[in-house]
């Protein structure tokens, strides 16, 4: 079996698409999936796999969602070693004075294509700073989070891709989580 990390997108935030973490934990169960934990309430969820169901892993989880709590929500999925090497990438990892709690890592659903890279990639928001690898959109907020310049949606938009940000510090829980899994074995 695979250790897996998925992550919810708008779930919790303020008084929309509410889901409690012991409910979610509950219908990942009835997905049969295995040795489910969650963490913080952002719809963070660390478990086990078959191999064979991972392609349509993030559809089922979705359509599960949607018939049990009634609303629709992007599932980013990552395997352990996915997440491991997203954190290995990190293009701010050498430098002195990042804040982990203003580092957001944004997971996408797809690779995008070059054209879009180069357009998001083109964006002037100093001081904050923005790369992509791969998958990964990293975005440090020099100034915090509480009104970046950068907007989400018009990056989005732009990638044409599905994804949701997470903090450094969220990150490497995750992937501590998920290794204790993998230890557990």
């Amino acid at each position: 079996m695979t250790v897996m990390i998925s992550m919810l997108r708008g779930v919790n935030l303020a008084s929309h698409n509410r889901i409690k973490m012991d409910a979610l934990r509950g219908l990942y169960e009835s997905l049969g999936l295995r040795d489910v934990q969650t963490y913080v309430q952002s719809g963070n969820v660390i478990f086990r796999a078959e191999a064979r169901d991972l392609p349509l892993l993030p559809k089922r989880i979705e359509d599960a969602i949607e018939r049990s709590f009634g609303f629709r929500t992007d599932v980013i999925v990552r395997t352990s070693s996915e997440l491991r090497d997203a954190i290995a990438r990190n293009p701010f990892a050498g430098r002195r004075g990042i804040d982990p709690s203003k580092f957001l890592v944004t997971f996408l659903a797809r690779d995008p294509d070059p054209e879009a890279r180069h357009k998001v990639l083109q964006i002037k928001a100093d001081p904050e700073e923005l790369r992509i690898d791969g998958r990964e959109l990293y975005i440090y907020f020099a100034n915090g989070l509480a009104r970046p310049k950068l907007s989400w949606l018009a990056i989005a938009k732009m990638l044409k891709s599905p994804g949701t940000g997470r903090n450094w510090n969220t990150v490497t829980k995750m992937l501590e989580i998920a290794e204790r899994l993998e230890a557990s074995e």
